[in-house]
């Protein structure tokens, strides 16, 4: 394990719950004391503030990166080195260029590589792209994806510097990526609209946006990140097809409710800001968050010799789009993914996707009326002429 901070925190408990098999040995921070209390709690065989002793001691089999963004590049490039699988917290990098230096590093050096992206392996989440790929919703036309919460716990996502950006790189990375399981990865991300502000912190960058991203399918991915929002965590997502709607709420409202004085003030759930009154907690935010699927998917794809649900290069997609965001959110204006490497489907004409009713007429909509009629709403493919019959 690199790094004993919040997240590398749940990634323990996730491995270490429910009898499984993964364990964590051995664990480096680049401080030392917090290494020492993290190998104690989590019963490891040592700590290190070495982080190239703790990737290449003799008994690392994968090694996991939950680190600061700004030392992404450097423990992935040494993981590569030494020939070890490597797995990555979000987002991979500050930025494309890193992202791309990182994919290019496992894959020349032949090493499995997954990207940690929890949202994107949520129960409900995994039940929903199931959904998605099965056609019931049909040509997916939308989708919204929204995390806000009062901000960060570390003092190193508020400085730029390290994290690369503020709320679009902590949590755009999240609901770009969701809009792209849902529209679907073959699909690529044409250009980005975004705005972006610095409402409330007194901080470099930005603690709100609010984003559109075009693909090339003619599918829209918006996305609402905050470091402004108060009352918790909001975790939501939305997706509209032509034949179907998904309404997701992952973790502010997951149907436990509770009412108390703060006699106990004990620790309610990620991101709560309050341990008295109507609280909102979760059973058990690892499952909740996705955790212990993507570790599932993670090792069994390494033991196969697949590729798992969330690779290197879909955090180099990320990171590019992310980029576009940014400058986006600078100019004003549509701007394009600028993406050296696409794997995806070549960008074409969509074409049309209207709905025939017979040779001569485009279905505009169907619907029953309050008496029991049915009422067709019509268009004439030659004239353009727009009418309306019963049947």
């Amino acid at each position: 394990m690199l790094g004993s901070g919040f997240i590398a925190r749940f990634y323990a408990d996730s491995l270490h719950a429910q009898r499984r098999v993964d364990r964590i040995h051995r664990v480096y921070s680049r401080t030392l004391a917090n290494a020492k209390r993290f190998c104690e709690d989590y019963q490891l065989d040592g700590y290190t503030d070495n982080m190239e002793e703790a990737i290449n001691h003799p008994d690392t089999d994968v090694v996991l990166i939950a680190l600061p963004n700004h030392q992404h590049l450097e423990a992935v490039l040494a993981s590569a080195k030494a020939g070890k699988p490597v797995l990555c917290t979000k987002p991979l990098g500050r930025n494309a260029e890193e992202a791309k230096a990182m994919l290019d590093a496992v894959e020349s050096a032949g090493v499995f590589a997954g990207y940690l992206e929890d949202l994107c392996y949520t129960p409900k989440f995994l039940k929903a792209v199931k959904s998605v790929e099965q056609g019931n919703l049909g040509r997916i036309l939308w989708t919204k994806s929204r995390e806000a919460h009062p901000g960060p716990h570390s003092d190193w996502f508020w400085n730029k510097e390290f994290s690369g950006g503020g709320a679009i790189i902590d949590l755009g990375c999240h609901c770009v990526e969701i809009s792209r399981n849902f529209i679907g990865k073959q699909h690529k991300p044409m250009e980005v609209m975004c705005w972006a502000d610095t409402q409330v912190h007194p901080i470099d960058a930005e603690d709100h946006a609010i984003g559109l991203v075009r693909f090339a399918n003619g599918a829209i991915g918006q996305f609402e990140v905050s470091w402004t929002f108060r009352g918790g965590m909001d975790l939501r997502d939305e997706v509209m097809g032509t034949e179907g709607t998904i309404w997701l709420n992952s973790f502010l409202r997951t149907g436990f409710e509770m009412f108390t004085t703060g006699l106990g003030a004990s620790y309610v759930a990620e991101k709560s800001e309050s341990n008295s009154g109507w609280l909102f907690p979760v059973g058990d935010e690892a499952h909740e968050l996705g955790y212990p699927h993507m570790f599932t998917d993670m090792f069994d794809a390494l033991e196969k010799g697949t590729e798992p649900r969330e690779t290197f290069y879909d955090g180099y997609v990320v990171n590019a789009i992310l980029d576009a965001a940014f400058l986006s959110a600078k100019s004003k204006q549509w701007e394009p993914v600028l993406l050296e490497d696409w794997r995806g489907e070549a960008p074409g004409n969509a074409g049309s996707h209207f709905r025939e009713h017979d040779a001569d007429h485009w279905l505009i909509k169907q619907e029953i009326l309050p008496n029991g009629d049915v009422k067709l709403i019509l268009k004439n493919k030659l004239t353009g002429a727009i009418t309306q019959q019963l049947q």
